[in-house]
């Protein structure tokens, strides 16, 4: 073939996938507008971007490097508070973006099986597998058959356990006793896995016991550690394949493969250890506490099954916990006559410092505490662990609001796009919470009636989160044994408010929560 015929071949190929392209695109917009019709809907406006979209998408992605990517959401939907939700078009992909709690409602509860999870377990199997996280359909209905009974049991009100996690916790804090400024998110985090690890697997990582306070770190801890240190960073590799979409392939190299494999291997050990003893040493070695694989164990004897669900349960339930009691100890150091009200329903239910009555915190008196439960709610209130999340459709449907000049008229939805929402920005709207929504202000619980899905911490629905009771039991219990011990609180942050933000798989601090705490 000469170099002519060679080109006028490139020609044609080009000309027919032009062609093809057009022919799809008409086809795609015949049947966009008849269902459209057929369904009696109509468009919910348009975000007017530059550059096809591009420069929302690579604006939001420098931003979000800086700290600054919620606040950049916030930015983005407020010309849409009217309607609460737009359609976003970057090239020729589409997607819709809500913040009425109607829609979310309809896309979590009533219409629940109009939407999936689309990517997520392709992004997030080579980690975790067939789990409650990762599975739709049937899948996902065992799994949670199979979990929730294990949430549900009184057992996991039990606060106990938590008390030998809280001294060396506070050990690390008394290393500032002179009021030195600390992060005490990072301490937080090695808090949170090293108290799920003891409740799912029996033995907590430790991550706390270090060179610091324990005069050298035990040998046979150093395997522990080292699972902590590559959890978080599987969940660094999940948190980039999760922005990339449908281009998550690209991270899928050895180091995020040998990762996977050597967490993966750690619980494998504990699931293995369960399954080789006897149900009657189960049952002795549970008597001074829950142990959730010990229980699992009784509903499945599959090894890779117990493995992906204890990996599901923990990526989860960490990062969220930690992520609320940072956030929540950030904003009482701000608010120091928040901090004093608090300390004073402590004070009078369990006593503080040498007075604190440490036997009288259970489950059942941490509910007792109102004010408690305020702080707690408007902690999640600003600052949900899961800001901004996605469904993909599954049919060519509808939801209930966003078209019309006052968005409530019914809108289209194809088959095959993605549905994201974002319950930070819905937090956030003066409708529902008052001219001072951005404020910390723990008392608008005390008059807040009937929020409905305008509230919406632990997402809703079918696939509502099993843990939220565990995690707003040991929250409450962290938030009230620290006033008991360290009773003076000081912000030692000078960054900007609201503070910087990441979110990964839960939202976190973007730098440290910067405090002084004394006793």
């Amino acid at each position: 073939m000469s170099s002519v015929d060679y080109w006028h071949f490139i020609q044609k190929l080009l000309l027919i996938a032009v062609g093809a392209f057009i022919i799809r695109d008409i086809a795609y917009r015949i049947h966009y507008a008849r269902m459209k019709k057929k369904l009696n809907a109509t468009d919910p406006p348009k975000y007017r971007s530059e550059y096809l979209g591009i420069k929302l998408m690579t604006d939001a992605m420098s931003i979000r490097k800086k700290g600054w990517v919620m606040e950049f959401l916030v930015d983005l939907c407020k010309p849409y508070f009217d309607v609460k939700t737009f359609q976003i078009n970057v090239l020729t992909y589409q997607a819709y973006l809500t913040i009425d709690p109607e829609n979310i409602k309809a896309v979590l509860a009533t219409q629940f099986n109009d939407f999936a999870l689309g990517s997520r377990y392709a992004v997030f199997s080579p980690l975790l597998g067939n789990g409650i996280f990762t599975l739709d359909g049937e899948g996902w209905k065992h799994s949670r058959a199979m979990l929730r009974p294990q949430f549900a049991r009184e057992q996991v009100a039990h606060v106990r356990s938590l008390e030998a996690h809280i001294q060396r916790l506070a050990q690390h804090i008394r290393l500032h006793s002179n009021g030195e400024t600390f992060d005490l998110q990072e301490l937080f985090f090695k808090f949170t896995i090293d108290t799920a690890t003891e409740f799912l697997f029996g033995e907590s990582c430790n991550s706390l016991w270090d060179e610091s306070i324990s005069n050298g770190t035990p040998v046979d801890d150093t395997e522990k550690k080292e699972f902590a240190i590559d959890f978080n960073k599987a969940q660094n590799y999940l948190a980039d394949r999760t922005l990339l979409q449908s281009l998550y392939w690209i991270l899928d190299g050895m180091d995020f493969r040998n990762t996977n494999k050597r967490v993966q291997k750690f619980v494998r050990k504990y699931v293995d250890k369960a399954l080789s003893t006897s149900d009657e040493k189960l049952e002795e070695m549970s008597k001074n506490g829950y142990i959730f694989l010990y229980e699992l164990v009784k509903k499945t004897r599959d090894p890779i099954a117990l493995q992906d669900q204890l990996l599901n349960i923990l990526v989860a339930g960490r990062d969220t916990t930690a992520g609320l009691l940072a956030f929540t100890f950030f904003e009482l150091a701000r608010n120091p006559d928040v901090w004093e009200k608090l300390k004073a329903e402590i004070e009078e239910n369990f006593g503080l410092g040498e007075d604190a009555q440490i036997e009288e915190i259970t489950f059942e008196s941490l509910k007792r505490c109102e004010y408690l439960k305020f702080v707690i709610n408007e902690a999640l209130r600003l600052y949900p662990s899961v800001p901004f999340n996605f469904r993909t459709c599954t049919k060519d449907t509808t939801l209930p609001r966003g078209g019309g000049s006052d968005g409530q008229l019914p809108i289209f939805i194809p088959k095959g796009v993605s549905l994201f929402y974002s319950v930070y920005v819905t937090h956030r709207m003066e409708e529902y919470y008052g001219k001072d929504a951005n404020e910390f202000r723990p008392e608008r619980w005390a008059d807040l009636k009937n929020l409905g899905w305008a509230y919406l911490p632990f997402n809703g629905g079918p696939r509502i989160c099993l843990g939220q009771q565990f995690a707003l039991t040991e929250a409450s219990y962290v938030i009230t044994r620290l006033a008991q011990l360290f009773p003076n609180l000081t912000s030692r942050d000078e960054g900007p408010y609201p503070c910087l933000k990441q979110n990964h798989l839960t939202m976190s601090a973007f730098e440290d929560v910067k405090v002084s705490m004394t006793e």
